[in-house]
């Protein structure tokens, strides 16, 4: 494995990192309401649970409520009482086939403990991308004790491999500063 191989998979793994915190953000709830909030819900279909974006159409009726539309008239009970049995304190209401979600109004509290979290996922990340900088590191420096590659080689993909680091813990930083925003905004 060459010094420009490590340095691709250095980048993709550290984009992979990132991917993944962003997608947990996403289910880390603000005061608005996101119809990705309820990606988690599983719902019973013919013998099968299947997350609740395969049986109904998810949408944004406002600023606070979500709406679930099922695509076959019966699954409208069991959609529903999926979103009550799920441990993201929701309370649905049927509308004929519509099942509106209205979000809960978070508590001052609730804002600065949903923070901790952002904080905590991102500090998880962090680790992450420290850790996949360490394996390139060590990839380097198998290749040169393998003659594949200078001494001055390496010292310059190390403060790439730093560079690249810096630059994806700075993304971090961003992406929680800007979810931590979101959550206390009022």
């Amino acid at each position: 494995m060459a010094i420009t191989e490590v340095m691709k998979n250095l980048e993709a793994k550290m984009d992979q990192s990132i991917e993944a915190f962003k997608h947990n953000l996403t289910k880390i709830r603000t005061g608005r309401a996101n119809p990705a909030f309820l990606d988690s819900v599983h719902v019973e279909y013919y013998g099968s649970m299947l997350p609740i974006s395969q049986v109904a159409n998810l949408s944004l009726l406002d600023a606070r409520t979500i709406s679930v539309q099922p695509w076959e008239k019966g699954m409208g009970a069991k959609i529903e009482k999926a979103i009550r049995d799920s441990d993201l304190g929701l309370n649905p209401s049927s509308m004929g086939d519509l099942i509106r979600v209205p979000m809960p109004v978070m508590t001052e509290e609730r804002r600065r403990e949903l923070t901790k979290v952002v904080r905590g996922e991102g500090e998880g990340t962090k680790v992450a991308i420290r850790n996949i900088r360490r394996d390139a590191n060590d990839h380097v420096k198998k290749i040169v004790k393998d003659k594949l590659a200078s001494e001055d080689d390496q010292k310059r993909s190390e403060a790439d491999i730093q560079k690249v680091t810096d630059k994806h813990i700075a993304e971090v930083d961003r992406l929680v500063a800007a979810k931590e925003h979101d959550i206390m905004a009022v």
